[in-house]
């Protein structure tokens, strides 16, 4: 499919904007929802899920973070999801954010919904799937670990989960990935666990696998 997404521009508490490609009519398989990394926009998140194999038949929502910003001297515009200062109050900005963006995407309670992230796009993917209220069928992470307030909730309900690192990762270490995949089995979570060859990136590898995760749910 090679048209152009869709733009939502989406109310909130200042605004939000939100690129959707739809599905093929006769292979929808829900919403894929992703979210970038720092210094990153939404147009690149939809160039990583189209990409995954199979990306046609899901309907592809790729969410910009609310706090936007111009990178370095150029005129690009590139977004963050939040800093250290009035986290709480950002992180309740950024679900409340992600809901509305998701009531403009046509679906109903039978439509499957995933959450991908890259990098600090993770820790939306993981909130947006399990504290914000809605559901869903399945994270893909990249490059970044379970938010800490998630696994130390008893009540925290973590759909199946593909972890992904890259071996030569700085920011993602082995051992905040190992601890991670540890307290997700130890939940009784579904999870596959990916180490590829590379460094912080959404590698081809990732892709793959992200295919093959999506096509077993």
């Amino acid at each position: 499919m090679t048209t152009d997404p869709e733009v939502h521009l989406i109310p909130a508490m200042t605004h939000g904007r939100i690129l959707v490609r739809r599905a093929r009519a006769a292979a929808t398989r829900g919403l894929l929802v992703g979210f970038h990394g720092y210094m990153e926009g939404a147009t690149l998140q939809m160039e990583r899920l189209a990409a995954i194999p199979g990306a046609s038949s899901w309907t592809l929502v790729s969410v910009q973070g609310l706090h936007c910003f111009y990178r370095g001297r150029s005129e690009e515009v590139v977004a963050s999801w939040m800093t250290r200062q009035d986290r709480d109050a950002a992180i309740a900005d950024n679900l409340g954010y992600v809901a509305a963006a998701l009531e403009s995407v046509p679906h109903d309670a039978h439509t499957r919904i995933v959450h991908a992230g890259f990098s600090q796009g993770v820790a939306m993917a993981f909130r947006a799937a399990v504290a914000g209220g809605g559901r869903s069928d399945g994270v893909v992470a990249v490059g970044a670990d379970v938010p800490p307030e998630l696994l130390a909730d008893p009540d925290a309900r973590f759909p199946p989960v593909l972890l992904a690192r890259g071996n030569d990762d700085k920011w993602l270490t082995r051992a905040k990935f190992q601890a991670d995949v540890d307290a997700l089995t130890a939940r009784g979570v579904r999870i596959r666990a990916l180490e590829f060859e590379g460094a912080h990136e959404w590698s081809d590898a990732v892709s793959a696998a992200a295919g093959e995760f999506l096509a077993g749910l």
